[in-house]
């Protein structure tokens, strides 16, 4: 009776259903494009970014060009551009001029670097100046003795590390590596090679500690690209994740998730004792004092034994270069006398120059790292000791009085205590 009274009624309810569903519908498909249009943008902002970090074909071209011209020699030459067995595999790149990658040379595994941009001061923040193909390898010039390119390498060491007593036995070491192809005699192109390579603090510092076990070895160099053996995992701690991926995880949960993915305690704790070791060798080393300036876990690496090593050291400087580039720099604050991360000085209000003295020393800055590294998971027994042990380094100083005396230390006290734990394990 009441459907013939309103014989319209039953009509307009699909009606209705459907106006609903055709907006739900619409409301739909425009999310699924929103999503798509900020998802295709992402990916491009990200391969524009990949392409410009990652330009392993251009710094081999225009190494290359030079060997092939004659200009340049070293070890890898060779394979790099004639027989292509040294060639580029998944880029590490974290800024464009200065190009890494995990590499194969004749079915070695390595990591390959290469310098795109001159580096021959240190970046304060500002632009370095772009690659000048007239200026690059441009010393020493045909008809330089090797006495004499013996008395520039012996300049420049002596403005970048101070006056040392033994200079002239890193000079000759430097020639020993310079001799690429081991014939007793540095050629004009090996010579090139390793006069920009010079430059590199990196490359200097691996040469002065070749013989330390965490510092990766030199497998070999073409002009200003060098190549370092591989570390099996090249950071402390963390997992790798597709950078895709890695674009929707907040950096606070991913700090978080890191902590996850670390090796067993006993076996942190031998990455830590390898950690502190490299802050001793480097720490008034046989060729001064060499600064940490950034002491971040990516790069820090360690072997399939768990044995520390360097994966990234070209902000590991020598302390007389710092201090000599950075006392004149005007600053406004204390923000404004930093090198790399960690490197800090402070501003003197009142000359608006920066001091020259570092305020906090490697190990304090080391032992920043580990804390949660070591905390994280620390047998009981030794958490609260091991805490407190940390807290003091980390509380070090360089203006301190007898600075070098609690450094020694706090530093023996540290591997003490560890090693305490983990020597009668298997990771020890």
């Amino acid at each position: 009776m009441a459907r013939s009274l309103c014989p319209g009624a039953w009509l307009r309810k699909p009606y209705y259903l459907q106006a609903r569903f055709s907006y739900v519908r619409m409301k739909y498909l425009f999310f699924s494009w929103l999503a798509v249009f900020v998802g295709s943008w992402i990916v491009y902002v990200q391969y524009s970014t990949y392409t410009e970090l990652c330009r392993g074909k251009d710094c081999k071209k225009i190494i290359c060009d030079k060997y092939k011209n004659g200009v340049i020699d070293g070890p890898a030459c060779n394979s790099l551009c004639v027989t292509e067995t040294l060639y580029f595999g998944k880029c590490l790149s974290t800024k464009p001029n200065n190009q890494m990658y995990l590499g194969i040379w004749d079915n070695l595994p390595g990591v390959v670097k290469c310098q795109m941009e001159q580096a021959l001061h240190l970046d304060f923040g500002t632009e370095l100046e772009p690659r000048k193909e007239v200026v690059l390898f441009d010393k020493p010039t045909r008809g330089t003795t090797v006495q004499k390119f013996k008395e520039m390498v012996y300049s420049l060491f002596k403005a970048k590390l101070g006056d040392q007593g033994n200079l002239s036995e890193l000079v000759n070491l430097i020639l020993t590596v310079a001799d690429g192809d081991k014939d007793g005699q540095v050629s004009l192109g090996e010579a090139k090679s390793a006069w920009a390579l010079l430059q590199l603090n990196e490359f200097l510092l691996m040469v002065i500690l070749q013989d330390k076990e965490h510092t990766p070895k030199l497998m070999g160099f073409c002009g200003d690209l060098y190549v370092m053996e591989s570390v099996e995992y090249t950071s402390l701690y963390g997992i790798s994740l597709p950078w895709v991926i890695e674009l929707f995880i907040p950096s606070g949960f991913r700090r978080s998730m890191d902590q996850l993915f670390t090796p067993s305690w006993p076996r942190k704790a031998k990455i830590a004792i390898g950690l502190l070791e490299f802050v001793e060798d480097v720490f008034h080393g046989p060729y001064g004092n060499f600064l940490m300036c950034d002491t971040s876990a990516k790069n820090l690496g360690y072997n399939d034994k768990y044995d520390l090593k360097m994966v990234d050291m070209r902000k590991i400087v020598p302390e007389t270069n710092l201090k000599e580039l950075i006392k004149d720099r005007h600053c406004e604050s204390d923000l404004d006398c930093v090198y790399g991360t960690d490197c800090r000085t402070s501003c003197d209000q009142s000359t608006m120059k920066c001091t020259s003295e570092v305020i906090q020393p490697n190990l304090a800055k080391a032992c920043q790292l580990l804390k949660d590294y070591l905390l994280r998971g620390a047998p009981s027994e030794i958490r609260e000791e091991l805490e407190k042990q940390l807290y003091s380094c980390i509380a070090l100083k360089v203006t301190a009085n007898q600075m070098e005396m609690e450094h020694s230390l706090i530093l023996n006290n540290l591997k003490t205590l560890l090693w305490k734990k983990i020597s009668y394990t298997n990771d020890s």
